[in-house]
């Protein structure tokens, strides 16, 4: 049986289903004149499948000489996932990936039992005023795979498998979905995309896919009769047919889900893990600081600096 921790295990039928499960409003962060909106996790729900993290990162707007630092940091035991909309971020990890990150691309980063990356806009980008606008998911990974060797991999939007046709255009970043296969292998059963959708258009969830989300980037959708404006995530219940209407304006959604996980999951910091025991010894691997022999190395590219565990 899945996990799964919104399911209510009495499930009405017939008029009394609602058809959307949990709707959740992010929670907003100023990161120093930087917004960050964090969906995932929340107090109604950890996962959507694998989903464990969901970050949209602006609009924002910089002027020249400004942008984001930040600096190296360590992973365990997830996936990263980075889509951009506008702008551009410099990638440099442990592995010695060296990868500008620009819109369309997927950036896809496990750490498995440890990676360590930075994520900057520098060089030239600070030249004059430049945007950013994106999104910065994590996938938890299954217990049998939390021990994988870390690894990256860059795929240009050329090679992405994308969908039009009857107003809307969904180009497919992971995963398996409406027959068409994404190019990045993934540690489970997933889907991420990228639809825009004109004005009255409606596109199905997939139904392959335990658990289903939609994240309103940008309009407004509609959904059984109801309607819902940009910046929340709908999840839905697993096995209902639904269908997605943009609103007047148009819309942007991301669509995610996949597999309910074997399990829930620890978060702490920048780690997610199956146990307590697996978080403690992250913690102690990168207060240890032993970049030459421990478990954790630092960009060999950006190494003259790092961010120094919480003290919780």
């Amino acid at each position: 049986m899945s996990w799964n921790p919104a399911l209510d295990p009495s499930i009405p039928i017939g008029d009394a289903v609602d058809s959307i499960a949990t709707v959740i409003v992010p929670r907003a962060r100023d990161l120093g004149g930087f917004e960050v909106r964090r969906a995932l996790p929340s107090q109604a729900r950890q996962m959507v499948g694998p989903f464990i993290f969901f970050d949209q990162m602006g609009p924002s707007e910089f002027l020249t000489g400004q942008g984001i630092d930040v600096r190296p940091h360590p992973h365990i035991g997830l996936a990263t996932i980075t889509y951009l909309l506008k702008g551009r971020i410099h990638h440099r990890d442990s592995l010695g990936t060296d990868q500008w990150i620009e819109p369309g691309a997927v950036n896809w980063m496990l750490a498995g039992q440890g990676i360590t990356h930075s994520e900057r806009m520098d060089g030239l980008m600070r030249a004059k005023p430049h945007s950013l606008f994106g999104l910065q998911t994590w996938v938890a990974l299954p217990k049998d795979r939390e021990d994988d060797l870390a690894a990256f991999q860059h795929t240009d939007v050329a090679d992405l498998p994308v969908l039009e046709g009857e107003g809307k255009f969904v180009r497919l970043i992971l995963g398996r979905v409406w027959g068409e296969t994404a190019p990045i292998e993934t540690p489970s059963e997933m889907f991420y995309a990228d639809a825009i959708l004109d004005p009255g258009a409606s596109i199905p969830l997939p139904d392959n896919h335990e658990d289903r989300g939609i994240y309103v980037l940008a309009g407004t959708v509609k959904v059984a009769g109801d309607t819902f404006e940009a910046g929340r995530m709908l999840v839905f219940r697993p096995g209902d047919r639904i269908s997605v209407k943009a609103g007047d304006q148009g819309a942007r959604l991301m669509l995610l889900g996949g597999a309910t996980m074997d399990g829930p999951r620890h978060i702490w910091w920048n780690f997610v893990a199956s146990s307590k025991d697996r978080i403690d010894a992250a913690k102690e691997a990168w207060r240890a600081g032993d970049w030459a022999h421990g478990r954790f190395r630092l960009p060999p590219h950006d190494h003259a600096e790092f961010i120094p565990a919480p003290d919780q």
